[in-house]
Order: C-alpha cells, then structure tokens, then sequence
C-alpha cells in the first residue's frame, strides 16, 4: 500500500514542477533565460528548441543576451524571438542578439497576476484531485481488508500531508512570482 502513497507523492511532486514550469515562461519585468524555454528556431530544416541552437544569459536585470552556436541562425533565432507571443524585440549586435526587456504596464502587471493566479488554483485542483484518487484507493483498500482500520488512518493522514506540502510549495511559487510581476 506504500506503493500507492509514493505514486500520489510523485504525481503531486510533478504537478508542483509543471505549475512552476508554466509560471517560468511569463513574462515579467526582469529578464529570465526561462523566459524563452518554449521558443522555437527554424533552422536546419526543422523547428528546434532555442536551447539547442544558442545560449542564453540575463547579464542585467532587463537584458537577455542571445549567444547562437552557429551565427547563420541568428536571424532565424530574432524572428523567432519577435514572432513569439511574448512581445519581445531583439537585435542582432556582433556576435550575439540582444533583447531588452520592457517594463510593465499598470494594466499587463493585473493580466499577468490574473494569470499565474489561475494557474496556481489549477495547480491546487489537480493536487486535491490527486488526493482525492489516494484517499478513494486507501478507502478501497481498507474495505477489501488489505489494510487494517489503524493502517487505513495513517495513510490517509500520510495522503493529506504530502497534499498540504504540495499546496503550499504551489502558493510559494505564486507569492515568488507575484512579487516578481508586481516588482517596480
């Protein structure tokens, strides 16, 4: 039955790590090479990750700074960059492609807290979701007598624990990122 508990965690441990990931790629005032994680570059012949073709820095606060592994990619990589649903401009400077990145307005700064906001409670549905399923499998484990009463108890109070941990990761990472968004 331990199985079951360390699956839950996992599934709960991954939910956590996805709603972090989506909070990543938002855009905020300061620059973050995760930022651009979900872009990708024609070039070669077919649609690549950023990653894979250059690397990426965030030397200052409001700059990121483009270093191709190959500079006939990086007029690929600009359009990339400005033809995303991030808003971004970038400029091809020597060897590397500078992007400045802008600050928020009043009314973004609000569409972007909305946001991560909605993602967060998606983040806490899934979580009590899973707790949910873990609680229904120890209940039927108890009722086809392979747990004990004393044993059904523990491991509905271990499901609840590792779900409160799990909540409260996911509202860290909120309050992380709206201090983040809301950052002058």
């Amino acid at each position: 039955m331990s199985g079951l508990n360390d699956e839950i965690r996992q599934k709960m441990e991954k939910t956590v790590t996805n709603t972090s990931r989506e909070m990543t790629g938002i855009r905020t005032g300061k620059a973050s090479p995760a930022l651009l994680d979900n872009i990708r570059v024609e070039c070669w012949g077919s649609a690549m990750p950023l990653r894979q073709v250059a690397g990426i820095s965030a030397p200052e606060p409001r700059m990121l700074v483009i270093q191709p592994w190959d500079q006939s990619t990086a007029a690929a990589i600009v359009k990339a960059v400005e033809s995303s649903e991030l808003g971004l401009r970038a400029a091809i400077d020597g060897q590397v492609i500078r992007i400045p990145i802008p600050k928020l307005s009043e009314e973004r700064r609000k569409d972007l807290l909305k946001m991560v906001r909605r993602m967060a409670e998606e983040g806490r549905t899934a979580v009590r979701n899973l707790r949910r399923d873990g609680n229904d499998a120890v209940h039927k484990a108890r009722k086809n007598g392979e747990v004990s009463e004393d044993e059904e108890k523990r491991l509905l109070e271990e499901v609840q624990k590792v779900a409160d941990g799990s909540v409260s990761e996911i509202d860290r990472i909120l309050k992380a990122k709206e201090e983040e968004i809301t950052e002058v």
